[in-house]
C-alpha cells in the first residue's frame, strides 16, 4: 500500500494555495472580476492543483514510478465498464442536483421563479440586446443554453476542471485516505473552498468581499467535495469526478434563467454552491452512507498493492 508522506501533503497543498495567488495577483490591481484578465486567469488558476502535484511527483516522488497515474486515479481505466457507468453518473447528476437546488431555494422563499415566461432572464437579455435589435423569445435562448450544457460540460468545461480534479481528487483525497473515509473527503474538501479565496474575495460567486464569501464557498466545497470524492474512491479513477466538475461548472448559474422579474436572489442562499446546495448534497450523501456505498471503495482489477487502502472510515 503507497501511504503519502505528510511533508509532500503539506507540500502539495502550500504550493497549489500559492501558485492560485500567485496566478490571480494581477487581478487585484486591474479591476477584480470585471477585469478583462478575468477570464483568462481563472482558467489557469485551475491547473494550478495539477501543477502542484506534479511537482510533488517528480521532486519528493511520494509514489513510485511506475504507480503514479494509477495512485492519482488516471490510468488504467479498468474494469471498464465500472468507470464508464461512474463517469456518466457523474456528468448527469450534478445537473439534476442543481435544478433539486433551485427548486428547494424556491420552496424557502431565496427565490422566486417564473417557469413559464422566464421573465427575469427576458429582461437581462433585452438589457443585453443592442438597440433596435429584434430579441428572440427567451425561451428558445433557454432551451439552446440546455441543450448545450452537456457538451459544453463534457468537452471546454471537463478540460479546465481537469486542472483541478488531478489534484484535488487525484492526489489529495487518496493522500488523506489513511486517515479514514469521512476525513479525507471533508478536509480536502475544506482545502479545495479555501484555495478559492483569491477570487471570492474579490466578489466571485456571492459578491461578498470579506471571509464571509471564503466560508460560504468553503462549505459548499465540503458539500459537493464530499460527492465528487465518492465518485473517486468509488470508481477508483478521477476522471467520473473530473466529468462531475465539469457539468457542476456548466450549470452553475441555471438559477438565473428561472427567476422571475422584479426579483432577486442571493447565491449565497439560492445557488448550488450556497445554502440550497449544501440542503441538497446533504440529502444525498445521507442516503449514499445509509446503503453503505461509501464503504464500497474498490481496487482496480488485478492491480498489485492497495493504493486506496486504510481502516475504513
Amino acid at each position: 500500500m503507497t501511504r503519502i508522506r505528510p511533508a509532500a501533503t503539506i507540500s502539495f497543498i502550500v504550493l497549489a494555495m500559492g501558485l492560485a495567488w500567485l496566478v490571480t495577483l494581477p487581478l487585484w490591481g486591474s479591476g477584480g472580476v470585471a477585469s478583462p484578465l478575468f477570464g483568462v486567469l481563472v482558467p489557469v488558476m485551475m491547473f494550478t492543483p495539477t501543477i502542484a502535484a506534479i511537482i510533488v511527483m517528480l521532486a519528493l516522488r511520494p509514489v513510485p514510478k511506475g504507480q503514479r497515474l494509477r495512485f492519482l486515479g488516471m490510468w488504467p481505466l479498468r474494469p471498464a465498464k465500472r468507470v464508464v457507468w461512474m463517469t456518466i453518473i457523474g456528468l448527469f447528476a450534478p445537473f439534476v442536483l442543481v435544478v433539486a437546488s433551485v427548486f428547494v431555494a424556491a420552496l424557502c422563499g431565496w427565490v422566486q421563479l417564473d417557469l413559464v415566461n422566464f421573465s427575469g432572464f427576458a429582461q437581462t437579455l433585452a438589457a443585453t440586446m443592442p438597440e433596435g435589435t429584434p430579441m428572440p423569445p427567451a425561451i428558445i435562448v433557454i432551451v439552446s443554453q440546455l441543450v448545450m450544457i452537456p457538451f459544453a460540460a463534457a468537452t471546454v468545461n471537463a478540460v479546465v476542471a481537469f486542472g483541478e480534479e488531478l489534484g484535488w481528487r487525484g492526489f489529495l483525497v487518496p493522500a488523506l485516505r489513511p486517515l479514514g473515509t469521512w476525513p479525507s473527503l471533508l478536509i480536502s474538501g475544506a482545502i479545495w473552498g479555501l484555495w478559492h479565496a483569491p477570487i471570492i474575495l474579490l466578489g466571485y460567486n456571492f459578491a461578498r468581499y470579506d471571509i464571509t464569501g471564503v466560508l460560504l464557498m468553503t462549505a459548499g466545497c465540503i458539500a459537493w467535495g464530499v460527492l465528487l470524492g465518492w465518485l473517486r474512491l468509488r470508481s477508483a479513477s478521477v476522471w467520473p469526478a473530473v466529468f462531475a466538475h465539469g457539468m457542476m461548472n456548466a450549470c452553475a448559474a441555471l438559477v438565473g434563467l428561472v427567476y422571475a422579474a422584479g426579483t432577486t436572489f442571493d447565491m449565497a442562499l439560492a445557488g448550488p454552491l450556497g445554502v440550497a446546495g449544501w440542503i441538497v448534497c446533504a440529502v444525498v450523501v445521507v442516503v449514499l452512507a445509509l446503503t453503505g456505498q461509501f464503504r464500497r471503495q474498490p481496487e482496480l482489477d488485478g492491480a498489485p498493492g492497495r493504493l486506496l487502502s486504510a481502516p475504513r472510515g
